[in-house]
Parts: structure tokens; sequence; C-alpha cells
């Protein structure tokens, strides 16, 4: 057991959560319709700083969908997701305080979009949204960071990264643009969603990373013998 791997996925998805939170609570009038880049970037320089440790991967459908590609070693999945899970609720702890003066009771919440649009009928379209944006980020953690063809490219951080900006951009009004299991428990901490809310998170994300795995395996094939 490697703890080194468990701590960097900790430390990346801790920075990731506490940039969602810090923009979108504390930051929503300054940064208004930047915080994708802001959140996306966070993503990017997380995966440069810890992607030779642990894979950078910071998120538990990613683990997923890296360990049905054969890139994670099953003794590390559950390792990971909970280093992942602990390092979200920590983050949303630490914005409690970072922009509630200390707990939440502090912090005047918003009614979110995604608070809206996972009630009542549209939480299909959640669903859906999530779906669609976990696969596109696995498929592209996947054939930009794992595959024979793109092995010791400088760029999957920067791909990665886009992803997760595109996603927000594209589905964040439709879900909240979690496209993360984790990141759905620290949001869900952070009152930005509904804990009701947090099956279609779970569902929509983790099935969206193991598709996106059985299709990489498909389109690309058995990896070339050394």
């Amino acid at each position: 057991m490697d703890v080194r791997k468990y701590v960097v996925e900790f430390i990346g998805t801790f920075f990731l959560v506490l940039t969602i939170g810090c923009v979108v609570i504390g930051g929503a009038d300054a940064v208004g319709n930047l915080a994708p880049i802001a959140i996306g970037s966070a993503l990017m320089v997380m995966i440069f700083a810890g992607g030779h440790i642990s894979g950078g991967h910071f998120n538990p459908a990613v683990t997923l969908g890296v360990f049905i590609r054969g890139k994670c070693s099953a003794a590390d999945v559950v390792p990971y997701i909970i280093a992942q899970v602990a390092g979200a609720a920590v983050a949303a702890l630490a914005v409690g305080f970072l922009v509630g003066n200390g707990g939440y009771g502090d912090i005047t919440m918003p009614v979110t979009e995604a608070a809206m649009v996972l009630e009542g009928g549209k939480i299909y379209a959640a669903l859906l949204a999530e779906f669609l944006f976990t696969f596109a980020l696995v498929w592209v953690v996947l054939n930009a960071a794992t595959a024979h063809g793109t092995s010791g490219n400088s760029f999957y951080g920067l791909a990665i990264g886009f992803t997760v900006l595109v996603g927000a951009y594209a589905v964040g009004g439709v879900s909240g643009g979690a496209f993360n299991p984790a990141v759905a428990v620290g949001i869900t901490m952070m009152k930005l969603t509904a804990v009701s809310n947090i099956w279609v998170y779970m569902l929509g994300d983790f099935a969206g990373g193991v598709v996106a795995a059985l299709l990489f395996k498909f389109a690309n094939g058995p990896d070339p013998v050394e």
C-alpha cells in the first residue's frame, strides 16, 4: 500500500472542491460567469502536480473507469475513493470557515441553479447531463492519460481540466455540473444541492465512468504487447 498516492488524491480533490465552494458561494459576484474557468483550472493544476504520483484522478468515477480500463489496481480503488471523498468533505468544511465566519450557519446561501433544477420533472435532465459529461470526462482521461498512442504526452492535465470547464458551461445550469461523486458530497455539505438529489450524481457519474471505460476498451482494443 502506497499511502503517498492516497495523500495526493486527498490534496487534489480538496483543492478542487475548495475552489468550487469559494467561487460559487464566496466569490459569485466577483467571478460571475467565469467560475467554470477557475474550477477547470484548479483541476488542471492539481493533475499536473499529482498525476505522476497517483494518476491525478480526484474523482471516484475516474478511478472506477481507470480500474475497468486496467490501469488502477483493485487494491487501490476503495482507498482512492475514501481519500477523494474525505478531501471533498474537509474542503466543504474549510469553505464554511473561509466564507462563513466559522460555520455554515453564518452563510447566506442563495437558491442555486443546482438546487432549483434537481427538483420536480427536471431531475432526469440533470441525470442525463451528469451522465454525458462524466462520460466525456472519463473518456478524455482514458484517451489522453492512459492510451498507448498518447503515452508520455504533456497536455493531459489541460485536456482534462478543459473538459470540466466545457461541461460546467454547457450543463451547469441543468445539473450543477459536478461530474464527480466526491464533488457531489462536497456541494451537498455546502448546501448547494439538496441531500435528496445526491442519487442523481452517484448514478449519473458512476454510470458515465463505466460506459466511457467500456467504450474506450472497444475503441482502442487491447494494449500492444511490449
